[in-house]
């Protein structure tokens, strides 16, 4: 019965990874418009097809029943996403989809360092050195660039502190994403309504932009969805493997499609990044697996007692 569920959550867990890994070639078609329109845009169509689900399936009024914590949970996870969302369209559309796939190679750790910091969780010695990896292999990156990677850390962060906040913060997927929306939807209206009113919007400038910017509605909602399925059918040990799905396919798209430099010395940085995964990812593995032999092993103590008895 547990394989038969596994399979097709491996499925959707794949596919939103997959999406996602193609998130360049889409938002590189918005280049067009600056990223801050973009974002706005994004934020209004989400909401508008998040609410359409929740009205079709009975679930709007689901929303009344949020308590003033929860807004304000919901706000922190909306600042964070949005500038998530900048900073990535920023990068795809100015030639850093690279970098943006660095971000989130990086973010796994950052997630870890977030734990140390904000939780004080305590670290094995593997994670440990798969941190002091990461912040070697920055170094480099800094190096190379000749500046901090600060599109990869803004990336890395800001979806840190978004999954943090939805670790906490007593939603599901689609009420989280839909109390995201109504708290930025204001700011993203207000926003539109600027450029429309100055003459700087490029929603109205012609039917394909217009259509574009509305699509990135479901473009953003689908694999949420997916990953939302798959996030309760699928161990947490394999959906840490999956996700290293969409950076590498964002990187393969910055080399192949966008033929975006890539010097020795950042090979040598994102070496260190993959060393520090796998460490991280191992250990991860080998802690799972321990805590599934423990019930096991628990059952089989009780048991040969039972018998000696």
């Amino acid at each position: 019965m547990r394989q038969s569920r596994s399979i097709p959550g491996v499925t959707f867990g794949t596919s939103a990874f997959f999406l996602w890994g193609l998130f360049p070639a889409f938002f590189g078609l918005l280049a067009f418009a600056r990223p801050g329109e973009v974002v706005a845009q994004r934020i209004l169509w989400t909401l508008v097809v998040v609410l359409t689900v929740l009205m079709a399936s009975g679930r709007l009024r689901e929303l009344r029943d949020i308590g003033k914590r929860v807004w304000r949970l919901a706000a922190v996870a909306s600042a964070a996403i949005a500038l998530n969302w900048g900073v990535y369209v920023y990068g795809v559309t100015s030639g850093h989809v690279v970098e943006c796939a660095l971000g989130y190679f990086i973010n796994p750790l950052v997630t870890v360092a977030f734990g140390v910091v904000f939780f004080r969780e305590r670290l094995a010695r593997a994670q440990w050195a798969a941190l002091a990896l990461g912040a070697t292999a920055v170094t480099v990156l800094t190096i190379d660039y000749g500046r901090p990677p600060i599109i990869a850390l803004a990336l890395a962060c800001s979806f840190a502190t978004y999954g943090l906040v939805k670790k906490v913060i007593p939603l599901d997927a689609l009420r989280g994403i839909a109390a995201e929306g109504v708290v930025a939807a204001p700011f993203a209206l207000a926003f539109v309504i600027a450029l429309a009113v100055t003459g700087r919007s490029e929603f109205g400038s012609s039917v394909k932009h217009a259509a574009l910017m509305m699509s990135t509605g479901p473009v953003t909602l689908v694999p949420l969805l997916l990953f939302a399925v798959a996030a309760q059918r699928v161990p947490l040990s394999t959906m840490g493997l999956l996700q290293y799905l969409t950076p590498a396919l964002q990187m393969a798209w910055g080399l192949a499609v966008a033929h975006e430099p890539m010097p020795a010395s950042r090979w040598a940085g994102f070496a260190l990044i993959w060393v520090a995964l796998a460490i991280f990812t191992t250990d991860a593995l080998l802690r799972a697996r321990r805590l599934r032999r423990i019930p096991r092993d628990v059952a089989t103590e009780a048991a040969a007692r039972t018998s000696g008895t």
